[in-house]
C-alpha cells in the first residue's frame, strides 16, 4: 500500500499536477496584482489597467496562432523550458521595475517632465504582456499536448486529468489573490512586488525540474509528428525508428522536422516572403481551425465568453451597487468555485455513462436552463432596468466628471473585493449607494439575489462544457497542428471576451444592464446551438441514446458505429 502511494507521488501525472499548481498559483497572484498595481500607480484610475487589458487582449487574437505554429514546430521540452523561462523571467522583472517605480516615483515625476515615468508604465506594460504571451504558449503545451501524450490511450485517464487540472484552477483562482492581497493590505504593493518576484524565482527552478521529471518518465514525450506547410497547413504522420531511445529521439526527429528543409529554403527565400510568413502562418492557421471537425464545439466554447454573467469585474460591480457587500461578494465567490468543482465532477460521471459528445449536450441545456434564472431576475423588483435611459449619458457624465470607464479585460479585479481592500469602483469598502448622509431606500435583493442564484448555479454545465470541448479538441486534432489550433481557439476566445468588454463600455449604467444580461443570455444560447449542429452531425440519429464507450479503445466523438449501446 505505501509503495502504491509513493509511485503515485512520484508519477508523471503527480508531477504534472504540482507543476501546473505552482504555475496557476504564479499566474493569478501576478494577473490579480499588475491591475491593482496600476491602479495604484496611476492615481487611482483605471485607464493603466484598461490600457493593459486591451493590450493582452490584442496580443493574443493577432499572435495566437503564431505562438501555437510555434509550439507545433520546436520539440515538446524546449517549447515548455523557454516558455516557462520567459514567462517567470518577465514576471520577475516586471516586478522589479514597479518597486523601482514605488520608491522613486516622485522623483521619475520631475524627470523630462514625466516622460520618463511614462516611459516606465509602457515598459512594465509591454514586459507584463509578453508574460502573457508565454504563458499561452505553457497553457497550450502542457494542457493541451503534454496531458494528452501522458495519458496515452487511455480516454479515462485524460478525461480525469483534465478534470483535476479545472479543479486546480478553480481553487487557486480564488485562493492565490487572496494571499497576495493580504500581504498587500496588511504590507505595501511594494512588498508585494518583492513577494511576487521572490515566489516566480523559486517557482521557476521547481517547475524547471518537475518538467524535466514529467518528460524522463513519458518517453513518447520525445516522440513528435512532424508538420510540412505547402500552401495550406497538411497533417502528416511520420513513422518512427523502434530502436531509437527517446532521449535521442527527440534530437533527431525535432532536428530533421523542424530544420531539415530551412537551410536550402533560406537561401531561396527572398526578404518580402520572410515579412509575409507569420500572415501566410495566422491566415493558414486559421483556415485550419475551420476545417476542424470540431470547428463548431469551439466556435460554441468562444460564444460563452460573450457575457456580464460570470464573476468578473462588471457583474460583481453591479451587485456592488445594488448593495452587496464586499463579504458577501466573498461568499458567493467562494460558492461559485464549489459549483466549478462540482462540475468537473459532473463531466467524469456524466462521460463514462453518456460519452464525450453527449455530456456537452446536457452540460449546456444544464448551463442554460440555470441561466433563465438570470433572465427573470432582469423583471423583478429590485432590477435597475430602464430602456428609457440612454447608455451615451452616463459615458459623457462620466467623461466631464473625470470617472474612470469600466475596465477592459481586467483578469481577476473582483477577488479585491474578497480581501478587504478598496473597491475598484469609489474607492471604499462600502456599497456605492450606502452614503449616509443620501439615505436612500433599501434596494430589493430579490433581483440580484435571482442573478447569482443563476450564475453560480450554471457554473456546474458551463464547466463540465468547457472540459468537454477541451477533451474534443485534444483527441480530435491530429498531434501536428495541436499548437496552433488551440492557438486560434484561444484567440477566439479573448476575440468574444473584448466584445463583451466593448459592450459593457457602450452600456455602462446599471439601468442598462438587464439588457446586458439577455444579451448574454442570447449568446450563450447561440453557442450551445452551435454545439447542438455539431453533436448532431457526429452522431447522427443516435443522438439522444446514451451510449457508454470504451474508454481506451474508442474515441467519445466517433461515429455511432464505434460504440456499444447500453
Amino acid at each position: 500500500r505505501l509503495g502504491s502511494v509513493v509511485a503515485y507521488f512520484t508519477s508523471a501525472k503527480f508531477l504534472l499536477y504540482l507543476g501546473h499548481a505552482l504555475s496557476t498559483w504564479g499566474d493569478r497572484m501576478w494577473h490579480f496584482a499588475v491591475s491593482v498595481f496600476l491602479v495604484e500607480l496611476y492615481g487611482n484610475s483605471l485607464l493603466l489597467t484598461a490600457v493593459y487589458g486591451l493590450v493582452v487582449a490584442g496580443s493574443v487574437l493577432l499572435l495566437g496562432a503564431l505562438i501555437g505554429d510555434w509550439v507545433d514546430k520546436n520539440s515538446r521540452l524546449k517549447v515548455a523550458q523557454t516558455s516557462l523561462i520567459v514567462q517567470n523571467a518577465s514576471v520577475i522583472l516586471c516586478g522589479i521595475i514597479l518597486m523601482i517605480i514605488f520608491l522613486f516615483k516622485t522623483q521619475l515625476l520631475t524627470l523630462y517632465h514625466g516622460w520618463l515615468l511614462t516611459m516606465c508604465y509602457i515598459l512594465v506594460i509591454t514586459i507584463a504582456n509578453i508574460a502573457n504571451l508565454a504563458s499561452t504558449a505553457t497553457a497550450i503545451t502542457i494542457q493541451r499536448d503534454w496531458i494528452v501524450v501522458v495519458a496515452g490511450e487511455d480516454r479515462s485517464k485524460l478525461a480525469d486529468m483534465n478534470a483535476t487540472i479545472r479543479r486546480i484552477d478553480q481553487l487557486t483562482n480564488i485562493l492565490a489573490p487572496m494571499a497576495v492581497g493580504q500581504i498587500m493590505t496588511f504590507g505595501s504593493p511594494m512588498i508585494g512586488c518583492g513577494f511576487i518576484s521572490g515566489w516566480n524565482l523559486m517557482s521557476m527552478c521547481v517547475e524547471y525540474l518537475l518538467l524535466w521529471k514529467v518528460y524522463q518518465k513519458t518517453p513518447s514525450l520525445a516522440l513528435k509528428s512532424a508538420k510540412v506547410e505547402e500552401s495550406e497547413l497538411k497533417q502528416l504522420n511520420v513513422t518512427k525508428e523502434s530502436d531509437m531511445k527517446p532521449a535521442e529521439g527527440v534530437q533527431l526527429i525535432v532536428e530533421k522536422d523542424v530544420t531539415g528543409f530551412e537551410p536550402q529554403q533560406q537561401k531561396e527565400v527572398g526578404c518580402a516572403a520572410r515579412i509575409a510568413e507569420p500572415f501566410i502562418t495566422f491566415r493558414d492557421g486559421w483556415v485550419a481551425y475551420y476545417n476542424q471537425p470540431v470547428f463548431l464545439a469551439g466556435m460554441g466554447l468562444a460564444f460563452l465568453y460573450m457575457t456580464v454573467l460570470g464573476f468578473d469585474c462588471i457583474t460583481t460591480g453591479y451587485a456592488y451597487t445594488q448593495g452587496l457587500s464586499g463579504s458577501v461578494l466573498s461568499l458567493l465567490m467562494g460558492a461559485s468555485a464549489v459549483t466549478g468543482i462540482m462540475g468537473t465532477v459532473a463531466f467524469t460521471w456524466l462521460r463514462r455513462k453518456c460519452g464525450l459528445v453527449r455530456t456537452g449536450l446536457i452540460s449546456g441545456i444544464a448551463q442554460f436552463a440555470c441561466l433563465i434564472l438570470c433572465v427573470i431576475s432582469v423583471f423583478m423588483p429590485g432590477s435597475p432596468m430602464d430602456l428609457t435611459v440612454s447608455p451615451f449619458a452616463d459615458i459623457s457624465a462620466r467623461l466631464f466628471e473625470n470617472e474612470p470607464l469600466p475596465t477592459i479585460a481586467s483578469p481577476e479585479p473582483e477577488v479585491i473585493l474578497a480581501t478587504g481592500m478598496p473597491s475598484l469602483l469609489n474607492g471604499s469598502t462600502t456599497p456605492a449607494n450606502s452614503d449616509p448622509e443620501m439615505s436612500p431606500e433599501p434596494v430589493p435583493l430579490i433581483s440580484v439575489s435571482l442573478l447569482f442564484a443563476g450564475v453560480i448555479a450554471a457554473r456546474v454545465g458551463l464547466w463540465s462544457f468547457d472540459l468537454t470541448v477541451t477533451q474534443l479538441l485534444q483527441e480530435n486534432v491530429v498531434e501536428s497542428e495541436r499548437g496552433i489550433i488551440n492557438g486560434v481557439q484561444n484567440s477566439m476566445n479573448y476575440l468574444l471576451d473584448l466584445l463583451h468588454f466593448i459592450m459593457v463600455i457602450l452600456a455602462p449604467n446599471p439601468e442598462a444592464f438587464g439588457l446586458l444580461v439577455l444579451i448574454s443570455v442570447s449568446f450563450v444560447a447561440m453557442g450551445h446551438i452551435m454545439y447542438f449542429r455539431f453533436a448532431q452531425k457526429t452522431l447522427g440519429k443516435q443522438l439522444f441514446f446514451c451510449r457508454t464507450p470504451d474508454p481506451k479503445t474508442a474515441p467519445d466523438s466517433s461515429p455511432p458505429g464505434n460504440t456499444s449501446t447500453v
